[in-house]
C-alpha cells in the first residue's frame, strides 16, 4: 500500500483540540466521558472518604504518563526502525498530603515519580537509548511532569524476547 504525505511546515503551529465532559454528582466520584469511546470513572479510596469506584485522579495522572510513554514510545520506534514486542510498566509517586489540606507553602501535586519500563527487544542498548531520549524529549505527560518540577525518574530496562 502507498502512502501519499503531504509536507508539513514544522515552522508553523500545529494545533489540535481534543475534548471530554465530566460529571460529578456531589461527592468525591467523578465520570468523564470521551467522544466516541469508553468513560472513566476517578474516585478516592473509601478510607479517604471517596466510593472506591475507580483510581484516584493521581493515579489517573500515573496512568496516563504511562500510556503516553507507551505511544510516543511506539511512533519513535516506528519512526526509527526499532523492534520491539511490548512495554511493562511498574509506576509510583510520593506526595506530602499537607499541599492539599491547605498548607500553601507545600506544592499539592506529586513530590516524586519513579517509573520503570521494561521494553521486550533483542535490539542493542545503544538503539534502546536512542528511542528512549527521543520518547522522553517528545512524551506530553512526561514533559508536563516534568516542568511541574516533580522530581521525576523513568528506568528504561532491555528485556530480551530469548
Amino acid at each position: 500500500m502507498n502512502k501519499i504525505i503531504d509536507e508539513i511546515d514544522f515552522s508553523k503551529s500545529i494545533i489540535r483540540r481534543k475534548s471530554l465532559s465530566a460529571s460529578n454528582p456531589g461527592n468525591m466520584t467523578t465520570t468523564i466521558e470521551f467522544p466516541g469511546l469508553a468513560s472513566l470513572t476517578l474516585d478516592e479510596p473509601v478510607m479517604h472518604g471517596g466510593g472506591g469506584q475507580g483510581p484516584s485522579p493521581l493515579q489517573g495522572v500515573l496512568g496516563s504518563l504511562c500510556g503516553c510513554e507507551a505511544v510516543t514510545f511506539s511512533r519513535t520506534a516506528n519512526e526509527k526502525n526499532f523492534s520491539y514486542n511490548g512495554l511493562e510498566f511498574e509506576a509510583e509517586y510520593t506526595i506530602d498530603i499537607r499541599g492539599r489540606m491547605g498548607v500553601r507553602s507545600v506544592v499539592p501535586h506529586f513530590k516524586t515519580v519513579r517509573v520503570q519500563v521494561h521494553v521486550k527487544t533483542d535490539e542493542d542498548e545503544d538503539r534502546l537509548r536512542e528511542v528512549v531520549k527521543e520518547t522522553e524529549a517528545r512524551c506530553p505527560v512526561f514533559n508536563l511532569i516534568k516542568d511541574a518540577g516533580v522530581e521525576l525518574e523513568c528506568v528504561w530496562i532491555r528485556s530480551t524476547q530469548k
